[in-house]
């Protein structure tokens, strides 16, 4: 009996090793079965031709793209990212970008998982991964974010490991920083999360050593604050989270930075729903501080749906522990522990698996980005007609850019600022309609690209010295009239 106990345990220990390599092939499979979906986002086009700027150009330092903002103050925060993403582009066209894309999120989803069975067994693990994916599903498209999210997790889940064991601050981490700052800008909420983590640490420390604790998670949050200013562009990069934060009602325009949609059900409230049932029924009791720790990265969340990744693959990190301590249940009896040979032979045979199941899934699928932001025959239109400065959609922006074509506005938000990000949108959807009449003139606007549902069009349809030159339904091109033309009308 003991024999057979001791098997057993055995290989529940070579499973729960395991569990991190069967999470992300799987991940890595559904995300590549769904690879077009990783392709939706307009941000997308924009963010490739800014790695290819940057691999002939160098940093840029103004803007080199929209005729709008043209050489005003900006720069690439995301530039690492930027260039994988290029290379990538260069080296396998869209199917590549998808494959980086879904190897990063494979990758994130295996460290969560990982860092989660140190503290529980396998099943309330498999549980938690999967309601973190449920709530990063709707981000996760091919842009920098995706690629820092591996980063993210091991940050955070080194942090937190060590106050859970006791351990001095983790000064092994910090080069992770130095990375995720180059990747995403994302990485200051890492800052944030370095001193909860700390400010924890100290609290659960004996009173003899809070003060020593207390100087050592200083020195070691200066150090990531140092480390994080290891850009091409220095600090400034920490500036550039203030101009995006400080769009004001103009973040409510960006599909992404609105606050999360309650008005249908979907993955976010049926995780959020699970989440508050479970701790009202067994009676969660979890310290202060991981509480307001939780409770921030849910109001993250909350006023921003593009931060449900975080909620879903940090929350997790900061309640395991204290979730085992309570219900030892939940608790896996020792860390996972299995041979490296065993180890090695489980990443050989997926290796095996997966590398014609990615050329499988990659033929079938054809990857390419959606048409709904890509508007070729409509910009071919302008591009044929040659009509001077464009007005386009928000998010025709990344694919007039991608086309060479210099946009009215795109995704930059921290460059075109509040202000004009909201006058735009108040001039196209004329709620303004004297300012949109005034921008075309102002502006000297030749063409307008927009979607058939934008207002304007209905008025350019109508507008005097304006003609209807193209339309589908993806997108619809107006131009001027030159005034002999007009007056032939």
């Amino acid at each position: 009996m003991a024999a057979r106990t001791i098997a057993e345990e055995g290989r529940g220990r070579a499973w729960a090793a395991a569990t991190p390599f069967l999470v992300a092939a799987v991940v890595y499979l559904v995300a590549l079965a769904v690879g077009a979906a990783l392709l939706n986002d307009p941000d997308t086009y924009w963010h490739l031709v800014v790695g290819g700027w940057i691999l002939n150009n160098g940093f840029p330092t103004g803007d080199p793209f929209s005729f709008t903002f043209a050489g005003e103050p900006w720069i690439a925060k995301e530039w690492l990212s930027q260039v994988l993403f290029v290379l990538a582009h260069r080296a396998g066209g869209w199917t590549a970008v998808v494959v980086l894309s879904a190897g990063a999120i494979a990758l994130a989803f295996a460290l969560l998982t990982r860092l989660l069975l140190a503290e529980l067994a396998p099943l309330p693990v498999l549980t938690l991964v999967a309601a973190a994916f449920l709530l990063a599903a709707p981000h996760l498209v091919a842009r920098p974010h995706v690629l820092a999210l591996p980063v993210a997790v091991a940050w955070v889940g080194g942090l937190v490991r060590a106050v859970d064991r006791g351990k001095p601050p983790p000064y092994a981490l910090l080069p992770l920083m130095v990375l995720w700052a180059n990747l995403h800008g994302a990485f200051t909420l890492g800052i944030l999360l370095a001193g909860a983590a700390g400010l924890d640490a100290i609290v659960a420390a004996g009173p003899g050593e809070r003060l020593r604790l207390a100087f050592r998670w200083l020195g070691f949050c200066a150090l990531a604050l140092a480390a994080c200013t290891i850009t091409p562009y220095g600090p400034e990069s920490m500036v550039v989270t203030y101009r995006v934060l400080s769009l004001g009602p103009a973040l409510s325009i960006i599909s992404e930075w609105r606050p999360a949609d309650f008005g249908h059900f979907a993955g976010f409230e049926a995780v959020l729903l699970a989440a508050l049932g479970l701790a009202l029924l067994y009676g969660v009791v979890v310290h202060p501080l991981r509480i307001v720790v939780v409770l921030g990265l849910l109001h993250l969340a909350l006023s921003a749906a593009r931060n449900a990744d975080f909620l879903g693959l940090l929350a997790p990190l900061f309640l395991a522990a204290p979730l085992g301590r309570q219900f030892p249940a939940l608790r896996a009896d020792a860390a996972p522990a299995a041979g490296a040979r065993s180890m090695a032979t489980l990443a050989f045979g997926l290796l095996v698996v997966l590398v014609p199941a990615t050329a499988v899934l990659a033929w079938v699928n054809g990857y390419q980005p959606s048409r709904r932001i890509s508007p070729e025959a409509a910009v071919e239109a302008i591009r044929r007609a040659a009509p001077g400065a464009v007005l386009n959609d928000y998010d025709f922006g990344g694919y007039l850019i991608y086309s060479r074509i210099a946009p009215f506005i795109d995704g930059r938000a921290e460059l075109y600022g509040g202000t004009f990000t909201a006058r735009h949108h108040r001039a196209v959807t004329l709620s303004d309609l004297d300012d949109f009449l005034l921008i075309l003139d102002a502006y000297k606007i030749g063409a307008t690209l927009l979607t058939p549902r934008t207002p304007a069009v209905m008025l350019l349809d109508q507008l005097p010295g304006w003609t209807r030159l193209y339309g589908d339904d993806v997108a619809v091109v107006h131009v001027r009239v030159a005034p002999e033309l007009r007056d032939a009308r």
